[in-house]
């Protein structure tokens, strides 16, 4: 009989996250640490990875800090090297250029394609090697729900977020049966560095709060749960998916109340 009570239990288990200095990835270590993972936290930000893994061990958790340019293949195969092969990767780190498509340079495609796209790749890639070897394992991108909808000043940064869904999707089918699981994660409006920029325009602010059925953006700490059950064994049947946790945002049409 199935202990229920234990599904979402991480003890034994080791969880590298790629973007642990800030916002949704360092909740994210967080939250797999305290259900009992040991975390390496990564980020080029080796200050914030530091100060997430410091909070996890003041906590009782297990955790430790990497320096890791996620753009740079070289550097991703040594930090695999250096710990080994894990249970769990999580990737969250992005970056976005809001610009028409008219406007946007060469340099900035690139920009958000080697980021988003590129050094995505290339963490699945390392992470599945070794999870195929030992014949185990949960990869968890992070796309968003631009990789669904989109709006002006969008396009290259959403269509990095659909190439991470068919990313994760062609990993689920290679690898499933050698025993790993791939998902990706779609938020909504979640405030984090990525989107810091917005709070500085108020009606642009308020408007993506009106857009979702909660009227108000997310926090890093509510994509925990949603990490948890793909990461532990409740999510033991999910792969190949799309996770929205988007305060209902691809739900609703959202752009008018009908007088009811």
């Amino acid at each position: 009989m199935t202990d229920y009570t234990k599904l979402f239990d991480m003890s034994g288990r080791t969880a590298l996250v790629v973007g642990a200095g800030s916002g949704i990835g360092q909740a994210a270590a967080q939250g797999l640490a305290a259900f009992g993972a040991k975390a390496f936290c990564a980020d080029l930000n080796l200050a914030g990875a530091e100060e997430t893994a410091a909070a996890i061990r003041e906590q009782g958790g297990e955790a430790k800090a990497h320096q890791l340019d996620m753009t740079n293949e070289a550097a991703v195969n040594a930090l695999f090297q250096a710990i080994g092969p894990v249970d769990v990767l999580v990737t969250t780190p992005s970056v976005n250029v809001r610009k028409p498509m008219l406007e946007l340079t060469g340099d900035e495609f690139d920009k958000m394609i080697n980021l988003n796209l590129k050094g995505t790749f290339l963490l699945m890639q390392a992470a599945g090697r070794g999870m195929a070897e030992q014949g185990r394992g949960s990869i968890i991108a992070f796309s968003s729900i631009r990789s669904q909808v989109v709006e002006p000043g969008q396009s290259v940064y959403a269509a990095t977020k659909a190439g991470t869904v068919q990313l994760i999707r062609t990993m689920a089918a290679e690898l499933g049966p050698k025993g790993v699981r791939a998902n990706a994660i779609a938020p909504g409006v979640i405030e984090t560095p990525l989107t810091l920029p917005i709070k500085s325009h108020p009606a642009w602010y308020q408007a993506y709060a009106d857009r979702n059925v909660f009227k108000r953006w997310g926090q890093p700490s509510e994509l925990v749960g949603a990490v948890l059950l793909l990461a532990s064994d409740a999510g033991s049947y999910i792969t190949g998916s799309l996770l929205f946790v988007d305060g209902g945002w691809m739900a609703i049409d959202g752009r008018f109340e009908p007088p009811l």
